[in-house]
């Protein structure tokens, strides 16, 4: 089993920064890859950004150039710098361990979640 616990969320303006953190504990050996999700009021939870233990990070077009992802292994700690915020990225934001966005299905490793940190970026 894996443990994750988020922070760092918050009410912030836009054009704003913030930093969110998800700590891991448990069996940290079983993490392949890490990741952060979101999801806004009414709409589908969606990836934000992954990082495999080895290789490059992912993001999706909405977030590239705004947000970087990054991992410290010796913390087991995930970590989101979200800059240049706008109201869009307002969301539930949710830290993931093995997300379905690198394997999903039979055969994979557990899907482990976060219970989620609110951010909104006032216009």
């Amino acid at each position: 089993q894996v443990q994750l616990v988020e922070s760092g969320g918050g009410l912030v303006q836009a054009g704003g920064s913030l930093r969110l953190s998800c700590a891991a504990s448990g069996s940290i050996s079983s993490i392949a890859s890490m990741g952060w999700y979101r999801q806004a009021p009414g709409k589908e939870r969606e990836l934000v950004a992954a990082i495999p233990n080895e290789g490059i990070a992912h993001y999706v077009d909405s977030v590239r150039g705004r947000f970087t992802i990054s991992r410290d292994k010796i913390k087991n700690t995930l970590y989101l710098q979200m800059d240049s915020l706008k109201p869009g990225d307002t969301a539930v934001y949710y830290c993931a361990a093995n997300p379905p966005y690198y394997c999903s299905g039979y055969g994979c490793p557990t899907h482990y979640w976060g219970q989620g940190t609110q951010v909104t970026v006032s216009s």
